[in-house]
């Protein structure tokens, strides 16, 4: 009878370790932007004791005495964690402008920052959660202005920065999406009645395939009275209207610059 209870164990074990640790890749830990500017880091993951990478830029006007703006960026699906370091003109202008940048790697690749399930639902759980815990991170360690902190995404990043304010309503001073891809059976208004005090802006390519979603997010906007900027770029395709495009990058600072958390 032990010997039948010890062999029936050992599966059972495997199962609850499988489903305690998500199931991460080599991958998931690459890098792809060399800068010198980027600060590539890592630290333990709370729920796993994983060691996961994110990056950090400080700009060089940073004075511990002088609180500064940050900007928590949220890459694409399957792009590396430090991604979004290298869009045309982002870098220059977060110098240019004084704020702190980090990008998270949403614990992997593909993790969707709890935006919607993943293959392994631990993956999308912890994707939201290792944003959280490198913005608790940041803040520790540097001076960071409360009243300026931002969130953006392109893709996925739009989805995650959609679920992670709905779900952290009073943290941000203001929001950005770049083609955001959330789920289409979204309830687009619940969602929005949770963000409708932090103004937004929105980026989207109409030769994109979400232009009709993101059209019907920004019209919920409007009908909700919400204070935002929607560009649409004609001709904008889902990446490059963004990610090689200083211009369309520098429209993010400049809506950042101005809006403040005020509740």
């Amino acid at each position: 009878m032990k010997k039948l209870l010890t062999i029936g164990l050992i599966p059972l074990l495997m199962f609850l370790g499988s489903s305690v640790l998500a199931e991460r890749q080599v991958s998931d830990d690459e890098s792809n932007i060399e800068d010198s500017r980027v600060q590539h880091r890592t630290y333990t993951f709370p729920p796993t004791g994983e060691t996961i990478p994110y990056a950090l830029f400080i700009p060089s006007s940073y004075n511990e005495g002088n609180p500064a703006p940050l900007i928590i960026s949220l890459h694409g699906l399957g792009r590396t964690y430090d991604w979004l370091m290298g869009y045309h003109g982002f870098l220059d202008q977060a110098e240019a402008n004084g704020y702190i940048v980090v990008t998270p790697l949403g614990y992997i690749r593909r993790g969707w920052y709890g935006s919607r399930e993943t293959e392994d639902q631990q993956d999308s759980k912890y994707s939201e959660q290792d944003v959280m815990e490198v913005l608790g991170l940041v803040r520790d360690e540097l001076s960071v202005d409360n009243n300026r902190i931002y969130l953006w995404g392109h893709s996925m990043g739009g989805a995650g920065t959609y679920h992670i304010a709905a779900k952290y309503p009073d943290l941000f001073a203001g929001l950005g999406v770049a083609a955001p891809a959330p789920e289409s059976n979204l309830d687009i208004k619940t969602t929005l009645e949770r963000i409708k005090h932090i103004p937004i802006f929105v980026l989207q390519g109409d030769e994109d395939g979400l232009i009709t979603l993101t059209r019907r997010w920004v019209e919920q906007m409007q009908n909700l009275g919400m204070q935002h900027v929607y560009a649409e770029i004609p001709g904008g395709d889902h990446s490059l209207v963004i990610s090689q495009n200083s211009e369309h990058m520098q429209k993010f600072i400049d809506f950042f610059n101005i809006v403040r958390k005020h509740y």
